[in-house]
């Protein structure tokens, strides 16, 4: 989308669409870059409320307690630092000091870390630096540490090492952009020296789409599941009509395409992405690549749900959504048919659908210029997504072979290990809150930092929920946070995957909150429903577990409360 286009989003009408609150700082002017952020915001359904700080005041708003910036309260914070400005900051030293440059620099970034964690609960996104060969050395530059080439490209490493010790700290990598679209499309030294703008009309909208990405990221807008056709996509060829000798797969011509994508998907796969199968095939010859070809990077027990039949494709991923249990906001469909492309998009137009180019060659390349899969963070047990959905996939089976729920629940012998947050979980409930949108009754998004300070204040309570059954474990699957109020126990925070509801977890969790009221004198468990566009699943949950409405606040007797039977039984923690 080029700028014109954001710009024409600023006159559309986004007051039914929440405010997000983003701050912008910026030491070069930056009123064409809020133009492109509003605008892109807008493509992508966020309406930015920005504070735009005066032209370089970076210091000066994050440094004092009583800023604008603070006053503003903003959600997240957008720092953009040129490139052009560090170079000359570093002509002002001596090369004695210019080899100690990047630390200094990554002292000063650390400085804006610690005084805004100090101001405020927010997200920072630092726009790392483009490079600038100021070729004062040539190639030698590579190999001293006082030249300005070593010492930036030691400063966007450091960033990194910053977001490995920040939760809250975030890298747009304005580099790895200037890298793909080259540093004179990305910059004009006229317009530079003329107007102290930095980068082009044309390049801002890319910039703009970073930076947006991690925001939606943060906020659990991602896509967490790919869903790939087979013939001409996976591999080249049609394997009902060429066979499994027939197929191109593997180093030798176009094959290697083919291969590169397979690559890429097994990445995304081992970071958690769900994987999907969606053919116009007989299901037998559709498999037998994945089982058996010598060149097949990707196998079938990568694929969460396998579907190949001659059924409506639009149809087929209906079904995949059904045992995945995920918004179809969530999917991202690849198929090199545009015909099948077209029936997906005009049926289920929440899926995202891109428009592959026709030479296989591209493909790698093209998909990963459009960031689908942006994140905000990465746990061990997103590793575990594939197998836990397989195994859902079983449940599903089964689940067909009787008429009776209850029966069914009893034969999952489902077992849960519920404990008060322990560290080794706080980065899996921090991403439950960030991801989760459906089963989410207020929506408040905890980074690891805020949940560390949850479980050390006494007023507060926690509780998280690992469920298991005879097909394997769900995982650490919901999560509470509740506070002690006077006479009351509020539920703050209550979030649980989907994939466990109608397992009885919701009454479940519901006898552990009265236990611990009871167990504190506590008279009342009180809750909210606060409604956004993806939570309405959960618009009845509190008046479904007997609770009652009390001017916009659910509460629950906690003396004439009947505890719920479920088919859960409680497990031994670490048992």
């Amino acid at each position: 989308m080029n700028f014109a286009a954001l710009k024409k989003n600023l006159k559309k009408d986004v007051l039914h669409i929440p405010p997000v609150k983003v701050a912008l700082l910026g030491d070069s002017s930056t009123q064409l870059f809020n133009h492109a952020l509003r605008g892109y915001g807008i493509n992508e359904n966020l309406n930015l409320e920005i504070f735009e700080a005066d032209y370089d005041q970076i210091d000066q708003q994050v440094m004092s307690g009583s800023s604008e910036l603070y006053e503003f309260n903003p959600r997240f914070i957008i720092i953009f630092q040129s490139v052009e400005k560090l170079f000359a900051h570093f002509c002002e030293k001596n090369n004695q000091h210019r080899s100690q440059f990047a630390a200094d620099h990554i002292n000063s970034v650390e400085g804006f870390i610690d005084a805004i964690n100090g101001n405020s609960r927010c997200n920072i996104i630092y726009l790392n630096f483009a490079e600038l060969a100021d070729n004062t050395f040539g190639h030698y530059a590579n190999k001293i540490d006082f030249s300005f080439t070593y010492q930036l490209r030691k400063i966007n490493f450091e960033l990194m090492d910053l977001g490995r010790k920040h939760k809250n700290f975030f890298i747009a990598d304005l580099s790895a952009l200037q890298n793909a679209f080259g540093r004179a499309y990305a910059h004009s030294p006229q317009i530079f020296i003329t107007t102290s703008m930095v980068h082009t009309i044309d390049f801002l909208p890319h910039v703009a789409k970073s930076c947006v990405d991690i925001i939606k990221a943060i906020q659990g807008k991602i896509k967490k599941c790919l869903i790939l056709d087979l013939d001409n996509t996976t591999w080249g060829g049609i394997i009902g009509d060429d066979g499994m000798e027939g197929i191109q797969i593997g180093s030798l011509g176009i094959g290697e395409a083919f291969t590169q994508l397979q690559r890429w998907v097994k990445q995304l796969k081992e970071r958690g992405i769900i994987l999907a199968v969606c053919s116009k095939n007989t299901d037998e010859v559709a498999r037998e690549p994945f089982e058996k070809h010598p060149d097949m990077i990707l196998r079938i027990e990568d694929i969460a749900v396998f579907v190949a039949n001659w059924e409506n494709k639009a149809d087929n991923i209906r079904n995949i959504q059904s045992v995945l249990n995920i918004g179809f906001d969530s999917m991202v469909f690849i198929d090199d048919n545009p015909a099948e492309r077209k029936i997906v998009r005009d049926n289920l137009p929440e899926v995202t659908v891109p428009e592959l180019p026709e030479d296989p060659a591209e493909y790698v390349g093209f998909l990963q210029s459009l960031n689908l899969f942006e994140t905000a963070s990465v746990t061990e047990e997103d590793g575990d997504r594939t197998k836990q959905y397989q195994e859902e996939a079983k449940r599903a089976s089964i689940k067909k072979a009787y008429t009776n729920e209850a029966d069914f629940l009893q034969s999952l012998s489902m077992t849960c290990v519920t404990r008060e947050f322990e560290k080794m979980d706080i980065p899996r409930i921090a991403q439950l809150t960030q991801r989760s949108n459906q089963f989410n009754l207020r929506t408040i998004r905890y980074t690891e930092d805020d949940l560390k300070r949850v479980t050390a204040s006494p007023d507060q309570f926690t509780l998280s929920f690992k469920l298991g059954d005879i097909f394997g474990d769900y995982g650490l699957v919901s999560a509470i946070i509740a506070e002690k109020k006077s006479d009351t126990l509020f539920i703050d925070t209550w979030i649980m995957s989907c994939r466990v509801l109608k397992r009885g977890l919701e009454q479940y969790v519901t006898n552990q909150l009265v236990e611990i009221a009871s167990r504190h004198g506590i008279k009342k468990v009180t809750g909210e429903y606060i409604p956004t566009p993806k939570n309405g699943l959960v618009k009845d949950h509190y008046k479904n577990l007997g609770f009652v409405q009390e001017n916009n606040v659910w509460v629950l007797d906690v003396n004439s409360f009947n505890q719920f039977q479920t088919h859960i039984k409680e497990q031994e923690n670490g048992s």
